[in-house]
């Protein structure tokens, strides 16, 4: 067998690995960019190589950019006041496609965990400590996954922030629009009874 077809093979594999793409996915991803190479692969080579010599994390938040500091950091319209806390920069993007927070944002890089000795050092939670007594913030918003990780995080950065003036809230968690209570788990309905309000 020639070389070429194990190659394709090593990038099918590679492309399989990613996150969202399986065996099948990556095999007619790597048909589609073969098969139109300069429609597709090259711009994609080309692409792939500039975002590896320009991405990097914003020093100020944490946010991945091909600037020192994002945008998003450097944008005197989104310095509200508030901040909102995420485990990842995924969460981020996530909150931006929703596009109904304009404040400014602080991406931890995780959760506390015992079983995987995640401690407070390995996060940046002194850096969001900093910001609050340098920016003035009036809020930090904690959007962190509603799980065992995630609320001891939120305790702990409650904790940190407490006697610094600001005031901390979190996300409402409970039922998401569609949702139907018999397809909701027991903790999911929970919070949705105890996060109730006037209606």
């Amino acid at each position: 067998m020639d070389r070429a077809p194990n190659e394709i093979e090593a990038l099918i594999a590679q492309l399989a690995r990613l996150p969202g793409l399986g065996q099948r996915s990556a095999r007619r991803a790597v048909l589609h960019l073969v098969q139109r190479q300069d429609q597709s692969l090259r711009p994609l080579l080309a692409a792939l190589e500039r975002v590896a010599q320009s991405a990097r994390s914003c020093a100020h938040c944490g946010n991945i950019s091909t600037l020192e500091v994002c945008e998003i950091c450097t944008d005197p319209r989104r310095a509200t006041g508030e901040i909102c806390v995420v485990e990842d920069v995924a969460d981020l993007w996530a909150m931006e496609r929703g596009a109904v927070f304009r404040g400014r944002y602080h991406v931890l890089g995780g959760t506390l965990s015992a079983l995987d000795a995640v401690g407070p050092e390995d996060l940046r939670i002194p850096d969001l400590v900093e910001r609050v007594r340098a920016e003035e913030l009036r809020e930090v918003i904690l959007a962190l996954p509603a799980t065992v990780d995630g609320q001891t995080t939120a305790h702990y950065i409650a904790d940190a922030l407490d006697g610094l003036g600001v005031q901390v809230t979190a996300l409402a968690q409970g039922v998401p629009i569609g949702g139907a209570l018999d397809f909701l788990d027991d903790g999911t309905i929970g919070a949705a009874l105890r996060a109730r309000r006037a209606f």
